[in-house]
Formats: C-alpha cells, structure tokens, sequence
C-alpha cells in the first residue's frame, strides 16, 4: 500500500508554514515563510517550495490554521479547518502525550493553552499587548544591534539581570535605554528584557491559573534559551522545548487532517500544488442593502469569484459553497 502524506498550514500574521507528515505522523517537509502582510504570496511560495521538494508527492489530506486560515483553505482545499488553540493542543500532546502546560508566543501574539486528563481546559490569548509577544524581543535587539539569534546567549551570560518594566512595550524601551545610560551590562539588559516578557506573559495570561508541569514551549521565541532561562526561573519548574516548536501549529493542523480524511474515508479536498500558479486577487466592498453595511471580502482566482465572507446575513458568503461546506472552527 503507498503511504499517505497530510499538509498542515498555518498561516499567521507574522509566519505562514507548512509541514507535511506522513501516515506515521513523521514530519518530513517543513517550510517557514514570513507572511510580510502577503499571505496569498506567502502561502503560494510555500506551495512552490513543496513542488521542489517532490513533485510527485500525492497529498491526502490538508488541514489549515492560523488567523488566515479561512483564506488559506480556499486557497489550497482544506479538508479541515481548526483554531490556533486546538491546532497546538494536538501537536503538544502529539509530541508529549502527559503535557499539562503550552506556553507559545510568536511574532505578533501569544497563548497560555491548559490541557487537564488531555482536554483543553482553560486557555488565554494576548493580541493587542506588544510586551508580549516576540517583535518586543526582536526591537530590543534592533535597537541594541544585536542579532536577535544571539540574545539568548547573551541572557545566559548575565550575573544579574536588571529588572525593566515589561508591561507595556512603550515604557520597556524607554527603561531599557535609562538602564543602558546608567552603566549596566549589555548581557544584564538583554536578560532583565527576557525576564520582562515573561513576567508580562505570565502577568497577562497566566493570572489565577495553575500551570501544572510538563511545561512545554512553542513558537518561534522558544528558540531564544535566555526566554526558556526566564520561564524557568519565574515557574521555578523545567521548561521543554518540543522538537518541531517553530511549526507546532501547522504540525497540528496536519494530524487532524490526517484524522478527519482517514476516520471519515474520504476524498481529500486538495486543489492540487498547482494552485499556486493561479492568479489570485482580493476585493473589498461595502454592502449597502441594510443598516449593517457590512464589510465583504471577495477571493477572485484567476478573475473568478472562489469565496466571500465577512456578511453578517449570509447573503454573499452563502452564496459561495465551496468556502461554506467548511466551518472555521
């Protein structure tokens, strides 16, 4: 029998991956693309970068997440369509079936995921709070003219890190730059930095819960040791990195494709690699049929109408049934 490989996609405001994984749930393609507010562009590269891996390989499944990826199952044919929350959830537990904990931030946002008995049982996210998320880490180290690979090294380096004010991303600079003024070390800056991410993540997020170990790290900040350092210290509790951190969301999605096709014997929804080469459009209109007037965003391929959404009534999403025979869920 010919073995059967599932794409997961996750496509985010900062990142789109893609990941394909085998019928033994063995990862053997990833791909990491900065989405660079593109994320037609991004995701259609990250198509291309599959077809140069193996033009041959027959995908059989197609899971896609993220916060674009309603425009992403359009794109390629999603057989399944999941939150960011479920996605990493699956993967965590994929990797580390006892975890208990999911730290994970990336580029624009974080997340606090608390699994009990391997169940989400509570969850928080931070979208709006800079401080929080990695391009606080990534400005800092602009600012500092450090390469943001290199921070983590630095942090470790520390003998004692000063404490910055890491509530808000606006007041860490300014204290940042007093702290550079007044003589500390560029380890212990960069240290007391990585410690105010996390006592912001955990501040924000993590109030009133109990974060039970295993603690596992996700994301692409989880690459930064000086981050896994300060969560260690703050949790006074082992933090662990899961192999496949940087993509967990699109390893994710790809499991529950790989479960939706095979548990339901169906026929992948896949459009095939060659989607990409399509020429795809967006266009956006102000409905004016009622008080509403509700924002619609059309996909066009190759100058055809492929999906819309954003109606609250369902009169023009509705009418498209190739985007609504799938819910995001």
């Amino acid at each position: 029998m010919s073995k059967k490989f599932f794409l997961g996609v996750d496509v985010g405001s900062v990142s789109t991956n893609l990941v394909v994984i085998d019928d033994e749930d063995r990862l053997v393609f990833k791909k990491y693309l900065r989405t660079n507010g593109q994320p037609i562009v991004s995701l259609c590269k990250g198509l291309d970068n599959l077809t140069g891996f193996d033009k041959e390989l027959e995908i059989s499944g197609v899971g896609t997440t993220g916060s674009g990826r309603r425009l992403a199952s359009v794109i390629v044919g999603a057989d399944i369509i999941k939150n960011e929350i479920t996605a990493h959830a699956v993967a965590a537990q994929k990797l580390m079936p006892q975890v208990n904990t999911i730290i994970e931030i990336g580029g624009q946002d974080s997340k606090l995921i608390i699994l009990r008995d391997g169940i989400v049982y509570d969850f928080a996210m931070n979208t709006v709070c800079a401080a929080g998320t990695g391009s606080f880490l990534d400005r800092q180290a602009e600012r500092l003219r450090i390469p943001i690979e290199d921070f983590g090294t630095y942090a470790l380096q520390a003998s004692a890190p000063v404490r910055i004010a890491g509530r808000c991303a606006v007041f860490a600079e300014s204290d940042m730059i007093h702290k550079q003024q007044t003589g500390h070390g560029m380890a212990e800056i960069i240290a007391g930095l990585c410690e105010a991410l996390a006592r912001n993540f955990l501040n924000n997020l993590a109030k009133g819960k109990e974060l039970k170990a295993p603690i596992v790290f996700q994301g692409g900040v989880a690459a930064n040791i000086g981050m896994v350092a300060a969560f260690e210290k703050a949790l006074a509790e082992k933090i662990t990195v899961l192999k496949y951190y940087d993509v967990m969301g699109a390893y994710g999605a790809a499991l529950l494709a790989k479960e939706k096709v095979l548990s339901s014997n169906q026929k992948t929804k896949f459009l095939g690699l060659n989607t990409s080469r399509q020429e795809y459009k967006t266009l956006s209109i102000e409905c004016q049929d009622c008080s509403n007037c509700c924002e619609v965003l059309k996909i066009l391929a190759n100058g055809q109408e492929i999906a819309c959404w954003g109606d609250k009534c369902g009169k023009w999403s509705g009418s498209n049934k190739k985007y609504t025979q799938e819910s995001a869920s």
